[in-house]
Protein backbone atom coordinates (compact mmCIF):
# COMPACT_ATOMS: atom_id res chain seq x y z
CA UNK A 1 0.00 0.00 0.00
CA UNK A 2 2.73 2.31 0.89
CA UNK A 3 4.70 1.63 -2.10
CA UNK A 4 1.47 2.83 -4.06
CA UNK A 5 0.85 5.40 -2.43
CA UNK A 6 4.39 6.81 -3.49
CA UNK A 7 3.60 5.60 -7.11
CA UNK A 8 0.75 7.92 -7.48
CA UNK A 9 2.53 10.67 -5.82
CA UNK A 10 5.30 10.42 -8.35
CA UNK A 11 3.08 10.32 -11.28
CA UNK A 12 0.86 13.26 -9.72
CA UNK A 13 4.40 15.56 -9.83
CA UNK A 14 5.12 14.26 -13.12
CA UNK A 15 1.92 15.37 -14.35
CA UNK A 16 1.73 18.89 -12.52
CA UNK A 17 5.30 19.43 -14.06
CA UNK A 18 4.24 18.52 -17.61
CA UNK A 19 1.46 21.00 -16.92
CA UNK A 20 3.85 23.72 -15.43
CA UNK A 21 5.97 22.98 -18.91
CA UNK A 22 2.70 23.23 -21.22
CA UNK A 23 1.88 26.76 -19.71
CA UNK A 24 4.92 28.13 -19.82
CA UNK A 25 5.91 26.75 -23.21
CA UNK A 26 2.35 28.39 -23.94
CA UNK A 27 3.45 32.20 -22.35
CA UNK A 28 6.68 32.01 -24.72
CA UNK A 29 4.41 31.06 -27.92
CA UNK A 30 2.26 33.80 -27.63
CA UNK A 31 5.28 36.61 -26.91
CA UNK A 32 7.37 35.40 -29.79
CA UNK A 33 3.88 35.09 -31.79
CA UNK A 34 3.25 38.81 -30.76
CA UNK A 35 6.41 39.82 -31.26
CA UNK A 36 6.59 38.39 -35.18
CA UNK A 37 3.22 39.60 -35.97
CA UNK A 38 4.50 43.22 -34.72
CA UNK A 39 7.40 43.07 -36.81
CA UNK A 40 6.66 41.55 -40.09
CA UNK A 41 2.32 42.10 -40.08
CA UNK A 42 -0.09 39.31 -40.79
CA UNK A 43 1.30 38.61 -44.27
CA UNK A 44 5.03 38.20 -42.60
CA UNK A 45 3.53 36.47 -39.52
CA UNK A 46 3.40 32.61 -40.82
CA UNK A 47 3.21 29.45 -38.46
CA UNK A 48 6.41 28.33 -39.42
CA UNK A 49 8.83 31.02 -39.06
CA UNK A 50 7.01 31.26 -35.60
CA UNK A 51 8.03 27.45 -35.34
CA UNK A 52 11.52 28.12 -36.83
CA UNK A 53 11.79 30.85 -34.25
CA UNK A 54 11.19 29.13 -30.88
CA UNK A 55 13.07 25.93 -32.32
CA UNK A 56 9.66 24.15 -32.23
CA UNK A 57 7.94 20.94 -34.29
CA UNK A 58 4.94 22.91 -36.36
CA UNK A 59 2.63 20.23 -35.04
CA UNK A 60 3.83 21.57 -31.04
CA UNK A 61 2.13 24.74 -31.88
CA UNK A 62 -1.26 22.98 -33.06
CA UNK A 63 -1.23 21.89 -29.13
CA UNK A 64 -1.89 24.95 -28.40
CA UNK A 65 -4.63 26.35 -30.57
CA UNK A 66 -5.94 25.05 -34.10
CA UNK A 67 -4.80 27.54 -36.33
CA UNK A 68 -3.64 31.25 -37.13
CA UNK A 69 -6.85 32.67 -36.65
CA UNK A 70 -6.98 31.24 -33.69
CA UNK A 71 -4.05 32.45 -32.59
CA UNK A 72 -4.47 36.16 -33.45
CA UNK A 73 -7.63 36.09 -31.36
CA UNK A 74 -5.92 34.23 -28.39
CA UNK A 75 -3.10 37.11 -28.80
CA UNK A 76 -6.00 39.62 -28.24
CA UNK A 77 -7.77 37.65 -25.60
CA UNK A 78 -4.53 37.78 -23.72
CA UNK A 79 -3.74 41.66 -23.89
CA UNK A 80 -7.55 41.85 -22.65
CA UNK A 81 -6.80 39.83 -19.54
CA UNK A 82 -3.61 41.47 -18.80
CA UNK A 83 -5.72 45.04 -19.10
CA UNK A 84 -9.00 43.78 -16.95
CA UNK A 85 -5.59 42.86 -13.97
CA UNK A 86 -4.61 46.18 -14.64
CA UNK A 87 -7.72 47.80 -13.58
CA UNK A 88 -8.54 45.68 -10.46
CA UNK A 89 -5.44 47.46 -9.20
CA UNK A 90 -7.14 49.17 -6.42
CA UNK A 91 -4.03 50.61 -4.86
CA UNK A 92 -4.08 53.34 -8.17
CA UNK A 93 -5.86 56.83 -8.30
CA UNK A 94 -7.70 57.37 -11.24
CA UNK A 95 -5.87 59.51 -13.25
CA UNK A 96 -3.33 56.60 -12.93
CA UNK A 97 -5.28 54.03 -13.84
CA UNK A 98 -6.40 56.45 -17.10
CA UNK A 99 -2.37 56.73 -17.83
CA UNK A 100 -1.55 53.44 -17.83
CA UNK A 101 -4.36 52.49 -20.05
CA UNK A 102 -3.54 54.91 -22.64
CA UNK A 103 0.79 54.41 -22.66
CA UNK A 104 -0.18 50.93 -22.62
CA UNK A 105 -1.33 51.34 -26.06
CA UNK A 106 0.22 54.89 -26.98
CA UNK A 107 3.97 52.63 -26.08
CA UNK A 108 2.87 50.25 -28.88
CA UNK A 109 0.48 52.13 -31.42
CA UNK A 110 1.13 49.16 -33.92
CA UNK A 111 -0.40 46.75 -31.76
CA UNK A 112 -3.10 48.87 -31.08
CA UNK A 113 -3.56 49.56 -34.60
CA UNK A 114 -3.21 46.06 -35.60
CA UNK A 115 -5.25 44.06 -33.33
CA UNK A 116 -8.06 46.24 -34.31
CA UNK A 117 -7.97 45.43 -37.51
CA UNK A 118 -7.77 41.80 -36.89
CA UNK A 119 -10.86 41.72 -34.71
CA UNK A 120 -13.04 43.74 -37.06
CA UNK A 121 -11.82 41.28 -39.43
CA UNK A 122 -12.33 37.91 -37.70
CA UNK A 123 -15.53 38.90 -36.52
CA UNK A 124 -16.76 38.35 -39.38
CA UNK A 125 -14.59 36.04 -41.30
CA UNK A 126 -13.27 33.89 -38.26
CA UNK A 127 -14.08 30.21 -38.79
CA UNK A 128 -14.59 28.13 -35.44
CA UNK A 129 -13.32 31.05 -32.89
CA UNK A 130 -16.84 31.99 -31.92
CA UNK A 131 -16.05 30.80 -28.52
CA UNK A 132 -13.32 33.03 -28.30
CA UNK A 133 -15.07 35.71 -29.17
CA UNK A 134 -17.61 34.96 -26.41
CA UNK A 135 -14.26 34.87 -24.12
CA UNK A 136 -13.14 37.95 -25.15
CA UNK A 137 -16.53 40.22 -24.46
CA UNK A 138 -16.55 38.46 -21.39
CA UNK A 139 -13.28 39.43 -20.34
CA UNK A 140 -14.70 43.01 -21.70
CA UNK A 141 -17.38 43.64 -19.79
CA UNK A 142 -15.65 42.42 -16.59
CA UNK A 143 -13.32 45.28 -17.01
CA UNK A 144 -16.04 47.61 -18.25
CA UNK A 145 -17.99 47.51 -15.22
CA UNK A 146 -14.76 47.91 -12.84
CA UNK A 147 -14.02 50.90 -15.26
CA UNK A 148 -17.59 52.38 -15.08
CA UNK A 149 -17.61 52.66 -11.49
CA UNK A 150 -14.45 54.49 -10.87
CA UNK A 151 -14.86 56.57 -13.46
CA UNK A 152 -18.73 57.14 -11.48
CA UNK A 153 -16.96 57.96 -8.56
CA UNK A 154 -14.10 60.30 -9.83
CA UNK A 155 -16.42 62.01 -11.89
CA UNK A 156 -18.31 62.56 -8.67
CA UNK A 157 -15.09 63.78 -6.59
CA UNK A 158 -14.49 66.78 -9.07
CA UNK A 159 -17.47 67.60 -9.68
CA UNK A 160 -17.92 67.13 -12.93
CA UNK A 161 -21.00 67.19 -14.74
CA UNK A 162 -20.02 64.89 -18.00
CA UNK A 163 -21.39 61.53 -17.89
CA UNK A 164 -19.70 58.32 -17.74
CA UNK A 165 -20.67 57.38 -21.27
CA UNK A 166 -19.44 60.80 -22.62
CA UNK A 167 -16.32 60.68 -20.74
CA UNK A 168 -15.29 57.20 -21.51
CA UNK A 169 -15.90 57.65 -25.41
CA UNK A 170 -14.08 60.25 -25.24
CA UNK A 171 -11.08 58.96 -23.74
CA UNK A 172 -10.94 55.61 -26.05
CA UNK A 173 -11.07 58.07 -28.99
CA UNK A 174 -8.11 60.31 -27.59
CA UNK A 175 -6.47 56.71 -27.40
CA UNK A 176 -6.74 55.21 -30.51
CA UNK A 177 -6.44 58.34 -32.46
CA UNK A 178 -3.13 59.23 -30.99
CA UNK A 179 -1.98 55.36 -31.71
CA UNK A 180 -3.50 55.78 -35.27
CA UNK A 181 -1.03 58.96 -36.00
CA UNK A 182 1.84 57.79 -33.55
CA UNK A 183 1.27 54.54 -36.16
CA UNK A 184 1.09 56.20 -39.24
CA UNK A 185 4.82 56.81 -41.37
CA UNK A 186 3.55 60.06 -42.88
CA UNK A 187 2.41 62.00 -39.89
CA UNK A 188 5.58 60.74 -37.84
CA UNK A 189 7.64 63.06 -39.82
CA UNK A 190 5.33 66.22 -38.46
CA UNK A 191 5.50 64.30 -34.36
CA UNK A 192 8.86 65.91 -33.25
CA UNK A 193 8.89 64.12 -30.00
CA UNK A 194 6.86 61.26 -29.39
CA UNK A 195 6.87 61.31 -25.84
CA UNK A 196 5.40 64.83 -25.66
CA UNK A 197 3.07 63.54 -28.39
CA UNK A 198 1.85 60.90 -25.31
CA UNK A 199 1.94 63.10 -22.42
CA UNK A 200 0.00 65.68 -23.96
CA UNK A 201 -2.65 63.38 -25.20
CA UNK A 202 -2.95 62.21 -21.57
CA UNK A 203 -3.38 65.51 -20.51
CA UNK A 204 -6.03 66.19 -22.56
CA UNK A 205 -8.52 63.36 -21.31
CA UNK A 206 -7.15 64.24 -17.77
CA UNK A 207 -8.84 67.97 -18.44
CA UNK A 208 -11.71 67.07 -20.28
CA UNK A 209 -14.31 66.70 -17.75
CA UNK A 210 -12.99 69.80 -15.95
CA UNK A 211 -13.65 71.90 -19.16
CA UNK A 212 -17.04 70.59 -19.43
CA UNK A 213 -17.24 71.61 -15.66
CA UNK A 214 -16.29 75.20 -16.98
CA UNK A 215 -18.14 75.26 -19.98
CA UNK A 216 -21.22 74.54 -18.51
CA UNK A 217 -20.80 77.45 -15.55
CA UNK A 218 -20.71 79.80 -18.75
CA UNK A 219 -23.47 79.01 -20.13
Amino acid sequence: MRERSKLKKRVYWVKMDRQAQFRAREVLIFQVAEQLLLENGEAGMTLDALAAELDLAKGTLYKHFQSKDELYILLIVRNERMLLEMIKDTDKAFPEHLAFFMLHHLHHPERAVLFHQIEERLSTTGQGIQHLFNELYQVRKQRLRLIIRMTETYLVSIHSNMSVRDYLASIWSVTHGGAAILNSSFYQRYLGCRDTLRVALIDQALAMPKQSQTSDRMV
